[in-house]
């Protein structure tokens, strides 16, 4: 149901935040611009990639022309762009060096069949369980394997079959290179960092590098150091290029065990798909869409039986060429079918001009190539998780042993790691000031700990009281009897012993946060997952300043000891939040509650009805809101950027009312106000609504209506809007409604809030001490889980 406003008819305009869609005339435009950018990167890319694992050097331009062409039309993301991979370059180098270069091209065939049938079975998804660590892990192995091995051609020399070997050899080669490679060399690094720099030089030399900046940055450094070495006259090792030959590109089976080719084929046929299907779907969250991924990995399987039966590399998806194809325009998959088009007829007519380029110049581009696989942000955010064991002990056994040993060592880490979390628990004892002993257990509680939790019990004084504060999601029965048996030989003795375990329906939490049991129930009773709601248990003429200190003693008796560690690291290491939460200062809305959020996780952002103040807003515009925002894009560089708005806003009411337009000298809120202008205009023009329900009233209308229009005038921002553009920041719509405690959240393809569903989980299996076993804190709320994985504000 749609509320007007005006007595003339209002038509939706909410489908997205982005500008409409091109005509069919222009999508065909902008998809011809970014194939030919795309294909500028491509060529060289592909050639450097065919040098580093030995390949002939057509077999690279052939992996870029079939995975175009072959993935373009068939495969499930229309905006990849596929062709020879960087991650499967150690594995094919390895492959031709054991079973030789048409065997190898066999091997790619079997896998390309292989993920043809995985895509049948649809079981595209089920790669995506890979541990991201071992993924991320494995590109950083291959990264540092693919710079060591090509340091040796950018020195002059030949790299040798491994990269311990060529470590050893390192040392010699820096002893005696070879001049002009290394000069060549030089100069294509030096190209390749700094071109993308170009346009942030002072005045009109920015404005010139900036124009020139958008040829890309591989292309320009291998044509520099091809015209400094055709111009200097150098004497070096340039490609060759072999004539295409028929008899030469049927595959020949490989010879060897068979549990070898198996292996081979199953490796092969592993990475290329895991990370096809990884960059399907960052593609997919770049450009806004969602892709079909058991397509796509039918449709990389028959790029690679093409590109097998071609003699042609692996192909996989790759996230270089895509984030180049989304960034330049691409509209449809004619984008990518068209760039492999230029690169085949690249392949069959410039076969000369190619023939020019210093094999040092490609060793070059694939070393800085493979030093960019080593990602920073990614052991960032590894460590965050507590998974930079599996991240090393992977990268380290790729760089030592090979991919296929060190995704099964990288793997077997992480499976230890997580058997070791999941039966590491930790006891501590706390002692009050008043004599009264706190037993806290973090964690799942197994036979494991028992030891750790005997030791615990046995050293508390005989006449403490105790609390015993369990926070762990599972008790097992080993741990359950010592619990058990403990408790009651000091009951028995006489002692006084609480378990906060669970919640019943006869305990109340009082104002001290201590827990009484046999409580009366009425219409103001306080629970104890709630201890906030305890103001209704309280005296309204009680001194509100009172209150407050009441619940500061709590926090430093109950949360401060739980919380301690995590805000000492805080204070350690800063603030490193993933998203920006932008939303209304009113007191109903608790941030951290309905995102599931913890220190850290969120850098947010409040003010008087959740407005974004546009800079060309008369007489309204802040600036404190938009420094805010610059500083988390810049400085913090949130990921996301959510803007959220809630029922029954007094801020919207009032623009209803024209508080913002009353006569006299504006009042301050009535000036902050004015930045809701638009938000009543777009209420006139394309107004808001739900997916599954009608809008309440005109209010709520309002509401999610001014969480679209804060959007757009967020783009107004310069940092927001290049972010935007970059593919590494999102915006997000999101309203909460107060009377269902709904969240909902903006589906910009339909255009409409849809609800956010509740994610269902197993009781967790074992004895207990209750009936209806819960994790509470010490205070009795409910625990926040959001400080590894962050808030969870997806729908």
């Amino acid at each position: 149901m749609t509320l007007d406003i005006s007595s003339a008819p209002i038509a939706s305009d909410t489908t997205d935040h982005a500008p409409p869609g091109p005509g069919t005339g222009a999508r065909w435009a902008q998809d011809l611009s970014a194939s030919l950018v795309v294909f500028l990167i491509a060529v060289p890319f592909s050639l450097g990639i065919a040098l580093a694992t030995g390949a002939p050097l057509t077999a690279g331009l052939a992996a870029a022309a079939v995975g175009g062409i072959v993935v373009g039309l068939f495969g499930g993301t229309p905006l990849q762009v596929s062709g020879p991979s960087a991650a499967l370059t150690v594995i094919t180098a390895g492959l031709i060096v054991q079973y030789g270069w048409r065997a190898t091209c066999a091997i790619t065939l079997a896998a390309g069949l292989l993920q043809l049938l995985l895509g049948a079975r649809r079981v595209a998804r089920t790669a995506l369980a890979v541990s991201p660590a071992v993924v991320h892990g494995m590109l950083a192995g291959v990264g540092l394997t693919i710079a060591i091995a090509q340091l040796h051609g950018v020195l002059g020399g030949s790299p040798q079959s491994s990269a311990i070997a060529n470590l050893i050899a390192l040392p010699g080669q820096l002893a005696g290179p070879h001049p002009p490679a290394l000069l060549v060399g030089t100069v294509t690094v030096a190209v390749l960092l700094g071109w993308p720099r170009l346009g942030r030089l002072p005045g009109r030399a920015g404005e010139f590098g900036a124009r020139l900046a958008k040829v890309p940055g591989p292309l320009a450094a291998v044509a520099t150091a091809t015209a400094l070495a055709l111009a200097l006259d150098l004497r070096l090792a340039h490609i060759g290029l072999p004539a295409w030959q028929p008899h030469a590109l049927v595959p020949a089976l490989p010879h060897g065990p068979l549990a070898g080719v198996l292996a081979a084929v199953l490796t092969v046929t592993a990475v290329a798909s895991v990370e096809s299907l990884l960059s399907a779907v960052a593609v997919d969250r770049m450009s806004r869409r969602t892709g079909d991924l058991d397509r796509e990995l039918r449709g990389q399987g028959l790029a690679n039986v093409v590109s097998g039966l071609v003699g042609g590399l692996p192909v996989a998806g790759g996230a270089v060429r895509s984030t180049a194809n989304v960034r330049a325009g691409g509209q449809t998959r004619w984008a990518s079918v068209l760039h492999g088009v230029w690169v085949l007829a690249a392949a069959l007519a410039l076969t000369g001009g190619l023939r020019r380029i210093p094999l040092a110049a490609l060793a070059a581009l694939v070393l800085v190539v493979g030093l960019q696989m080593v990602s920073f942000a990614h052991i960032r955010n590894v460590h965050r998780h507590r998974e930079f064991p599996v991240y090393l002990t992977t990268m380290l056994g790729v760089v030592a042993l090979g991919v296929l040993w060190g995704v099964a060592l990288g793997a077997g880490t992480a499976v230890l790691l997580a058997l070791y979390r999941l039966t590491r628990a930790h006891v501590d004892v706390l002692a009050g000031p008043d004599g009264s002993v706190t037993v806290q257990t973090h964690g799942p509680l197994t036979f494991t700990a028992v030891p750790r939790l005997s030791r615990a019990l046995a050293g508390i004084p005989a006449h403490a009281e105790v609390t015993v504060v369990h926070d762990g999601s599972f008790l097992d029965h080993a741990a359950y009897e010592t619990l058990h048996s403990w408790r009651t030989g000091r009951q028995g003795a006489g002692g006084r012993v609480s378990m906060v375990t669970r919640r019943r329906d006869d305990e109340v939490l009082d104002p001290d946060g201590t827990v009484r049991a046999g409580s009366s129930p009425g219409p103001h009773r306080c629970r104890a997952w709630t201890p906030w709601v305890g103001h209704h248990c309280i005296d309204q003429q009680e001194d509100p300043h009172g209150r407050l200190l009441d619940g500061v003693r709590v926090f430093q008796q109950h949360t401060a000891p739980l919380i301690r560690p995590e805000l000492a690291r805080l204070a350690r290491e800063g603030q490193t939040p993933s998203q920006l939460f932008l939303t209304c200062a009113d007191s109903r809305m608790v941030t951290s509650m309905i995102t599931n959020s913890g220190p850290g996780d969120l850098f947010t952002v409040r003010n008087v009805g959740n407005l974004v103040p546009a800079p060309y807003e008369p007489g309204a515009a802040d600036d404190s809101v938009a420094a805010a925002v610059q500083y988390a894009v810049e400085a913090l560089e949130v990921r996301s950027i959510t803007v959220c708005g809630h029922s029954g806003c007094g801020a919207m009411k009032a623009l209803l009312d024209g508080v913002h337009e009353r006569p006299g000298p504006p009042t301050a809120l009535a000036r902050w106000l004015r930045n809701g202008r638009g938000s009543l205009d777009r209420l006139r023009r394309a107004p808001a609504g739900f997916a599954a329900r009608p809008v309440v009233d005109l209010v709520e209308q309002l509401c999610i209506t001014n969480v679209v229009q804060q959007l757009d005038q967020l783009m107004a921002n310069p940092a927001v809007e290049r972010r935007v553009e970059e593919g590494t920041l999102r915006l997000v719509g999101m309203y909460f409604d107060f009377a269902t405690a709904q969240a909902y959240v903006l589906d910009r393809a339909a255009g409409t809030f849809s609800p956010v569903e509740a994610r269902v989980e197993a009781a967790p299996a074992g004895p207990t001490t209750g009936d209806t076993p819960e994790r509470v804190n010490a205070d009795g709320t409910a625990p926040v889980d959001g400080g590894e994985e962050g808030p969870q504000l997806a729908a």
